[in-house]
């Protein structure tokens, strides 16, 4: 990227986060979010998210550093040698799902996912979903604990967790994963073209209560949920060379 000379510092609350933002704004500098031409968010991949969702409307890219537990958006944490590796960083264009909720008291609720957005079930009893995809009905029922749609970036998150595939970031397609799939028995799910219009409708909604989730912001009560990308926002992340989010999704999958 070209030279960054106005850096803004951003950090989660913890005590070692806000530590070494002082530390570095020290060293490099304070500016505002507005004015900067990179954003270094210090934190975990959770503070890594909300950044991203924070600053989308802002021109700068986003360099995390890592100050929480796992990290695998952001960078390894150290005070030296800040400028040269953001002028030698590479870039990684993401797009965020965008997610219309619709809840049983009629009102629609929407959001932007840059990792997932998720169906789960809110009761005792599994859910009841119904598959569409592009107007077309592609699963009458799905019995589980609960359904996602994740992006190439959000692959190794909860998506993998529920054993769903790890994709190249590059790939032009999305992954859908079933959470404990009762029936069709274990229905690991399927890949789905990135233009793909997704709606999951919820059978039996008052009897068998379901959530949706995007990046954490919760929707209790749905009826269904739409999901597709969203090609208009573009989100920048920059990572030091040779450890890039298409060589970290590669790594993962051969450890």
């Amino acid at each position: 990227m070209p030279a960054a000379r106005n850096i803004a510092f951003l950090a989660s609350d913890t005590d070692l986060a806000q530590g070494a933002k002082a530390t570095l704004e020290a060293r490099y500098g304070a500016h505002s979010p507005e004015e900067a031409d990179v954003i270094v968010a210090l934190g975990g991949d959770g503070f890594m998210l909300s950044t991203l969702h924070g600053t989308q409307a802002l021109p700068a890219p986003v360099y995390g550093m890592n100050r929480g537990t796992v990290g695998f958006l952001m960078n390894e944490y150290a005070a030296d040698g800040l400028i040269e590796r953001l002028e030698s960083a590479e870039e990684a264009v993401i797009n965020p799902l965008k997610m219309r909720a619709e809840c049983v008291d009629g009102s629609v609720v929407e959001a932007l996912a840059i990792n997932e957005v998720s169906l789960l079930r809110a009761g005792p009893q599994a859910a009841k979903l119904r598959i569409i995809v592009d107007g077309k009905l592609r699963m009458d029922e799905l019995v589980c604990d609960g359904a996602l749609v994740s992006t190439p970036a959000g692959s190794t998150a909860y998506n993998y967790s529920a054993h769903g595939p790890i994709l190249p970031i590059g790939a032009d397609v999305l992954a859908m994963t079933a959470v404990a799939a009762f029936r069709p028995r274990r229905w690991r799910g399927a890949l789905l073209p990135k233009k793909a219009l997704v709606r999951i409708e919820v059978v039996e909604a008052a009897k068998r209560p379901v959530m949706a989730d995007a990046d954490s912001r919760s929707v209790k009560a749905v009826a269904a949920v739409e999901i597709r990308s969203e090609p208009e926002i573009e989100h920048r992340i920059l990572f030091d060379p040779g450890h890039g989010l298409e060589e970290r999704l590669l790594r993962e999958q051969f450890q």
